[in-house]
């Protein structure tokens, strides 16, 4: 990717003043509405060096990673973690079920990418059965904190982060297990932990 023109906006300028000898990051357009929000890393084209006083070089290192975002569920699907009770493939299970909330608020809407950013948080309850020496999985939940690339039916795009919660009981249930979601947008992973014990407690309640 070539280096953008060296023609610092006025917020570009004001960031290097605070952050001397360090750098500055150049963001694409098309994800800067809110500076808060969430920037997945191929929108970050590079970044810019600052001087010790605080004022831009114009030298720019290019993001090797910069172009067009991609679906990311390395966090989801580590190791560490027992899925099964998401079926075959959780990551399609969180974003077929994550998109689907979405469209139903939104309708056409689409998910053009989605990223799990930080660990999710697991809650699993069972029930001991012959001897005592086996657990048997009976409800479980998790809460995945995503970042996403919506684009609405009139084109716009937006960039959503928060966290989608999955939470199901009745797993061994022989007509089959309860389940209900949650969309919680700009939620952080901690509050959404405290929500499991009572979120699933209310899917038993379904029975």
């Amino acid at each position: 990717m070539p280096q953008p023109d060296f023609d610092p906006s006025p917020e570009l300028v004001a960031e290097a003043a605070e952050n001397p000898g360090g750098v500055v990051a150049e963001i694409d357009p098309e994800f800067e509405g809110d500076p808060d929000g969430y920037i997945p890393a191929e929108a970050i084209l590079g970044t810019w060096k600052v001087d010790e006083e605080g004022r831009l070089t114009g030298e720019f290192e290019t993001n090797p990673r910069a172009g067009t975002p991609a679906d990311d569920f390395t966090r989801l699907v580590s190791p560490d973690s027992w899925l099964g009770w998401l079926g075959d493939d959780p990551a399609a299970t969180v974003r077929f079920g994550l998109a689907g909330m979405l469209g139903d608020q939104v309708e056409g809407a689409e998910v053009e990418w989605m990223k799990v950013i930080d660990e999710p948080r697991h809650l699993t309850g069972g029930s001991r059965t012959g001897d005592g020496d086996q657990l048997t999985l009976t409800r479980a939940a998790i809460a995945v904190p995503f970042g996403l690339g919506v684009r609405s039916p009139d084109d716009s795009f937006h960039v959503l982060s928060g966290v989608f919660t999955i939470a199901m009981s009745g797993l061994d249930d022989a007509g089959g297990p309860r389940s209900q979601l949650w969309l919680d947008l700009e939620a952080d992973a901690d509050w959404a932990e405290e929500q499991l014990p009572q979120r699933i407690y209310e899917v038993d309640e379904q029975r």
